[in-house]
C-alpha cells in the first residue's frame, strides 16, 4: 500500500511527476468558476492542479500526505505570483472545515475504500451549499494500460462508487470512458476513466 513516504521519494526524483499544466477535465471546467470561490485541491501532489485554479483567482487550499510535494507545490505557486494555502495531510484524517469550500476538486486520488470513504464524508461536510464536486479518477477498465493509475483494484473507482459515496449532490455529469492523457511522465496516452461533476443542493 502507497505510504506518504513512497510520495515523498517519487517527488523528490525531480521535475514534476505528472507535469506542471492542470489536469484537462478541471481546466474543462473553467466555465464554472468564479472568482473568489473557496477551493480545496485534494490529493494535489506537486500543486499542478491548485496552482492553476489559484491563477484563476480562487481561494485555494492545496492538500496532500506528500511533504516533499506540497513544498514543490508551494514554489510553484509563488513562481506564478499565485496564493495558495499547502496543508500537509492525510486525506482520509484530515478535520474538514463545515461548509468551508465552494469547489472540492479529487482528481486521482485513489484511497483504500475505507479511507475513500472517509474522505468522502469530509467532503460533503466541506461543501458549502450550492458547492461542487469535480473528480476524475481510473475505473477497472484502466488495468493493464502503461497510462498511469494504482495497480490494486480496490484502489479503483467507477460510477457505482460516485454514486454510492456521493448519492446524496445532484449529478451535473457523470461519464466513464476513454480519454487521452498528456500530464507528465507517469500519465501519457489513453486511459479509462470515470469523471464527475455535483452539486450540494441549497
Amino acid at each position: 500500500m502507497s505510504t506518504s513516504l513512497a510520495w515523498d521519494e517519487r517527488f523528490s526524483g525531480g521535475g514534476f511527476q505528472f507535469g506542471e499544466a492542470p489536469n484537462r477535465y478541471l481546466e474543462e471546467l473553467r466555465p464554472w468558476l468564479a472568482p473568489g470561490m473557496r477551493v480545496l485541491a485534494l490529493g494535489d501532489g506537486e500543486g499542478r492542479n491548485g496552482a492553476w485554479l489559484a491563477a484563476q483567482g480562487l481561494q485555494v487550499t492545496s492538500l496532500d500526505w506528500s511533504r516533499v510535494g506540497m513544498a514543490k507545490a508551494a514554489g510553484l505557486a509563488a513562481r506564478r505570483g499565485v496564493a495558495m494555502r499547502t496543508v500537509v495531510a492525510d486525506a482520509a484524517a484530515w478535520e474538514y472545515p463545515e461548509a468551508g469550500f465552494d469547489l472540492v476538486a479529487w482528481i486521482y486520488l485513489h484511497l483504500p475504500p475505507a479511507d475513500r470513504a472517509a474522505a468522502a464524508r469530509g467532503v460533503l461536510r466541506s461543501l458549502a451549499p450550492g458547492g461542487m464536486l469535480a473528480l476524475e479518477c481510473f475505473t477497472p477498465a484502466q488495468q493493464g494500460r502503461r497510462s498511469g493509475g494504482p495497480k490494486m483494484p480496490e484502489l479503483l473507482w467507477s460510477r457505482a462508487i460516485v454514486e454510492e459515496l456521493f448519492g446524496s449532490l445532484d449529478v451535473l455529469e457523470l461519464l466513464e470512458g476513454t480519454v487521452h492523457l498528456d500530464e507528465g511522465p507517469r500519465h501519457q496516452g489513453c486511459a479509462e476513466v470515470v469523471r464527475a461533476l455535483l452539486r450540494k443542493p441549497g
